[in-house]
This record gives C-alpha cells, structure tokens and sequence, in this order.
C-alpha cells in the first residue's frame, strides 16, 4: 500500500509537469527541451531558499519564477534571434546546468531536516486525523502518507483550474490561436512572439514549480533530476489524450493529471515486478513508444475493418 501511495503521490506532483509539457508542445507545438532543465532549478531555488530558512510557500513560488524565467528566455532565443526552436531549448536546458549547481553550490542539497510544505502538510494531516496511523479498505496507511497525497492532488487540480480558467479569458485565447493558427492571429494585431514567450514561461513556470514539490516531497533536490523528464510528460500527455479521446481544453487538462497518474503507476507495477532501476529509463522510452504508436494502429485496425465491412 505503501508503494502505491508514493506512486500515486509522485504522479500527482509530476502531472504539473506534464500539464506544463502539454502548454508547449500542444498549445504551441513548440519543441521545448528547456523542461528538463527548468524542473531542476524549481527544486535547486525553493531547495537553497528553504536551507536558509525561507518560508516553504515564497521559496516555492521562487522555484516556480525562475523556471518562468528559464521558459521566456528560450522563447525570447528562438522569437528574438531566430534561433530554432529546439536549438534554443537546447542551449538554455544546458546552460541551466551550470546556473543549478552555482544556485545549490553542490550537486545535491538534502532537506530532511528543513521545515518543508511536505512537513507542513504531514503535520496537518495528523493533527486533523488525531492519529499517526489510519485503516483504508482493511490496509494500514500512515497520516503522513495519506497527508502528502491529498497536499500533491490539491496543488495539480487547483494548478489545471488556474490554467483552465485563464485560457478562457481574451489573453488565453489569443496564445491559444497563436499555436493554431499564427499567420492569422498576427494579421488580426496580435503579437505572436509575445505570445509564445508567455506561453513558454507559464510552461516552464508549471515545470518548475513540479520540481520545487518533488524536492520537497522527496527531501532532497538534485542538479541532475531532471533528465529525461519531457519524456515523462509527454508520454503523459499523449497517453491522457488516448484516455479522454477528444482534444478539448478541459478534458486534455484533465487527460494531463490522468496520464501522469497512470504512467506512474506503470512505472511502479515495473519495479514491484522485479524490474531492474538500471533500466527504468529504458521501460519509459518504451512505454512512450507505446502511447505513440498505439493509437495509430488502432486507427488502422478500426479503418481496415471498415472497409472490409460487407455493405447492406
């Protein structure tokens, strides 16, 4: 049960990942490789913040800035410069290296003994169940557990309901139709460099602030936690996009926080089989593959029946 919960909890956190991926590639079919390197600074800047004793809330929402910052800096490389748009989340994502470990001064940086919205969280959760243990359906979940996974599906659903809710307004519809269609957005007035700049920093933001949870959650944060994590939320995305079936905006959102639930729980099932660490990367790159060429096959498969259909 217990691993069940931390997978739960983990595909929680990581579904403002995938939220933020899908901003990007979807949104604005940008190819942005910056994630990878914005979820890292999220978790160095609230990480640094929080050892010096910065309130847990402010250093999170600095992590989740400086990931903006990160996201706006691609965008003003690629709209600015001319700079191709993978080019530029290439550069940024590899220089980020180098700024998370000047920001942490060390490769990692633990939090156990920090005082953390994970802290905060578990300390709630047991004052408000009066106990430090509690029984779900016959299995015995401690509060701690059961507090940080009800604290990491508040933040995704009241995150994909700020989101939701600003793309229906006028400057969220107007970043909307720039990813659609920029030729005729551009001749309606619009700036569409400017939109996609503020595209890419709420993405990034997003991503950042996914990294400042997770560190905080796992009490430690790590320059190199962010490798290969746009695999993850892509894989998310397309894989919530195959359980909601339809590409309107709120069921994606909600594919988003379903599909990195999901891949997380995939992910678990793997390991609980038996499966080596070594090759975990290796089982994501798989399950990606999967959630890419499924759909089409059974696309394929549907049409071929069709047409193989005796007419009446």
């Amino acid at each position: 049960m217990t691993l069940l919960i931390g997978a739960l909890t983990i595909g929680f956190i990581l579904s403002l990942l995938a939220l933020g991926v899908f901003i990007s590639f979807r949104i604005f079919a940008f190819p942005d490789i910056t994630a990878d390197g914005s979820i890292a600074l999220g978790a160095a800047v609230a990480a640094t913040l929080l050892v010096k004793g910065v309130n847990p809330a402010l250093a999170t929402v600095a992590g989740a800035a400086a990931g903006a910052v990160a996201g706006a800096t691609t965008a003003t490389l690629h709209t600015r410069l001319g700079i191709n748009g993978l080019l530029a989340g290439i550069l940024v994502m590899t220089g980020l290296y180098s700024v998370n470990l000047h920001i942490m001064g060390k490769s990692n940086v633990p939090l156990m003994s920090e005082k953390t919205l994970a802290t905060m969280a578990d300390r709630l959760g047991t004052a408000a169940l009066h106990s430090t243990q509690m029984n779900v359906l016959g299995w015995d979940v401690s509060a701690r557990d059961a507090s940080l996974l009800g604290f990491a599906v508040l933040a995704p659903v009241v995150a994909s309901l700020l989101v939701y809710v600003f793309f229906r307004t006028n400057l969220g519809t107007a970043m909307r139709a720039a990813g659609d269609n920029a030729q005729m957005i551009r001749a309606l007035g619009v700036n569409v460099g400017n939109m996609i700049v503020m595209g890419l920093a709420l993405s990034n933001g997003l991503v950042a602030l996914s990294g400042a949870l997770l560190a905080q959650y796992q009490g430690f944060a790590d320059v190199q936690m962010g490798i290969g994590m746009v695999v993850w939320g892509l894989a998310s995305v397309i894989i919530g996009e195959a359980l909601v079936g339809t590409r309107q905006l709120g069921y994606v959102v909600i594919g988003a926080l379903m599909g990195s639930v999901l891949f997380r729980l995939l992910v678990a099932i793997a390991l609980r089989c038996g499966l080596n660490p070594n090759d975990l990367k290796l089982i994501t790159a798989l399950f990606v593959f999967a959630a890419l060429v499924g759909p089409q096959l059974l696309r394929r498969l549907k049409r071929r029946k069709a047409s193989t259909a005796p007419n009446v």
